[in-house]
């Protein structure tokens, strides 16, 4: 194992869009995930950064990610960060979580608690960030779905993954059978 200190921040919300978008389906293990994203590194930590849908407009729905937070509660050495969602018109808006993703990368950079930085998106957003993390001496990699990448990251990040077929056969997650 190297002795390269990794710190992986998922936007979960573009992830999830992306791999819908590119797979069709969002299943994902997400301890071997970090996993083969470190590729033999040594993980510091991860963060999931998402928002809870509306508990009272979409009770369902509310359940469903509230069992997959709780699946993400239970991955080693993987933390859950949640924003929130305000209704503008007749959609829900995302708040927050960018901004605390882009904190906690620049903090954990200063304070020298990894060598690389992961960030599992494509927002152009985020290319500011990467840029004021590698002025801080750190490394950036970003992992990304073939459509879901903006230019700016590509040419900001100094290393890319491509989470192609091959690299998510390896981490979406198979359903087993009932035996009974």
């Amino acid at each position: 194992m190297s002795d390269e200190r990794v710190v992986i921040f998922i936007d979960g919300s573009n992830f999830y869009h992306c791999l819908k978008g590119e797979f069709g389906k969002v299943s994902i293990d997400f301890e071997k995930f970090i996993e083969t994203l470190s590729a033999g590194r040594r993980l510091v930590r991860a963060y999931y950064y998402n928002a809870p849908v509306d508990q009272t407009s979409v009770p369902k729905m509310y359940a469903e990610q509230q069992r997959f937070f709780d699946t993400l509660r239970g991955v080693p050495y993987l933390d859950l960060k949640l924003g929130r969602l305000e209704k503008r018109g007749n959609s829900w808006v995302e708040k927050g979580v960018d901004v605390a993703l882009a904190v906690n990368m620049l903090q954990l950079a200063y304070r020298d608690v990894y060598d690389t930085a992961i960030l599992v998106s494509g927002d152009a957003d985020f290319a500011s960030v990467l840029e004021a993390v590698k002025d801080l001496g750190k490394h950036t990699e970003t992992a990304f779905v073939r459509y879901g990448c903006s230019r700016q990251l590509r040419e900001v990040s100094d290393r890319h993954v491509l989470l192609d077929s091959r690299f998510m056969k390896k981490v979406f997650r198979t359903k087993r059978r009932k035996t009974g």
